[in-house]
């Protein structure tokens, strides 16, 4: 309490002791010292997903998934002072020492991989890659992360380290906890590990269905071929219990179409039959859903289905046979319900 009290009382003192023109420029710099703050923030990642820290072999590290730079892919990260602490347990004061000398130098190192044992096993492409530091906002706090692929890097530098005989006897078990961490590593993946940590794996299946539904499904209508095979309209009607008319459209079974988005679309790609629909009812040109395919992957997919399909209904003698069996090779995506026609001779 003594010093305490010592330390504002200089302080205090200090402040008594400037004249209203140096106050002036103090109160100046810090104010564009705040505003270059706020600006530098606006302009940094921000956390998208951040929950429980990662959990390795029984060793903490607080991680997030933020903005890019670029407005690519969200990036995973780990948290400086996360992997400080889980490789050395604390931040010692010549580590501290080392990393401000190699800020100075040009070439800044984080504190999991200062000590001086370490760097003729940190290349520059390490430096410009895995090591480089990736400043990012939670909420109003500025935080020091790196790229979470980035840990089985650090943990081998510490590795080849040992390896060589270079650590000191009181580093050696911070080799240890970087061979826990790496065993850690082999069994399951970093990204997963971090997705599930912040929640992240939610939106992520979302977004990886919005990217499955942009590979498949064209922003133009495509012009007509005929896609549909003479066979699977043949062999449909006989596993419906129908004579087989003249390939006219009109003449089929209205609820055949049905019967195709359900044999077809619902078992193609997740949510495809839902979103060509949604794009069908923005659009005043009635057309065939495979219409609304992409050239380079919805529409083959489309033929290879159709024929797997005319295969099946070929093995088949009843419909709910045909069914039961596409059911087991070209399951539904998703939840579906029952179309009441399964069980149905007509």
């Amino acid at each position: 309490m003594d010093e305490t009290n010592s330390r504002a009382a200089g302080g205090l003192a200090r402040a008594e002791s400037l004249t209203t023109e140096q106050r002036k420029e103090i109160a100046v710099k810090a104010g564009k010292a705040r505003w270059a703050a706020v600006k530098k923030a606006q302009t940094l990642p921000a956390v998208l997903y951040k929950g429980v820290d990662l959990n390795l072999a029984g060793i903490s590290i607080p991680c997030a998934v933020v903005t890019a730079d670029d407005g690519s892919e969200p990036m995973r990260v780990l948290t400086e002072h996360g992997i400080t602490t889980a490789l050395l347990g604390s931040r010692s004061g010549a580590s501290k020492r080392i990393k401000k000398k190699s800020e100075e130098e040009g070439i800044p190192l984080p504190l999991f991989v200062a000590p001086g044992q370490l760097s003729a096993f940190i290349d520059d492409d390490m430096r410009n890659g895995p090591l480089r530091v990736i400043e990012y906002m939670d909420g109003g706090r500025l935080v020091r992360g790196y790229d979470a692929q980035a840990l089985p890097t650090i943990c081998e530098i510490w590795l080849k380290a040992r390896e060589a005989g270079a650590l000191q006897a009181q580093q050696l078990d911070k080799a240890q906890k970087a061979e826990l961490l790496t065993r850690a590593l082999a069994h399951v993946g970093i990204v997963a590990l971090i997705d599930e940590a912040t929640g992240y794996q939610k939106h992520r299946a979302s977004d990886a269905l919005a990217k499955i539904l942009e590979q498949f499904i064209a922003k133009e209508l495509q012009p007509y071929v005929k896609t549909f095979p003479t066979d699977f309209y043949e062999h449909l009607f006989r596993l419906r219990g129908l004579p087989f008319p003249p390939e006219k459209p009109q003449l089929r079974p209205q609820y055949f179409g049905i019967l195709t988005n359900d044999i077809v679309y619902e078992r193609l790609a997740p949510g495809l039959l839902e979103e060509m629909k949604r794009q069908a009812a923005k659009d005043e040109k009635k057309a065939h859903l495979h219409r609304r395919l992409t050239q380079e992957v919805g529409h083959p997919k489309l033929k290879d289905h159709l024929t797997s399909v005319v295969t099946v209904m070929k093995l088949s003698d009843t419909y709910p046979e045909f069914i039961n069996k596409m059911n087991r090779v070209h399951p539904r995506f998703g939840q579906t319900y029952s179309l009441g026609l399964e069980d149905q001779d007509r």
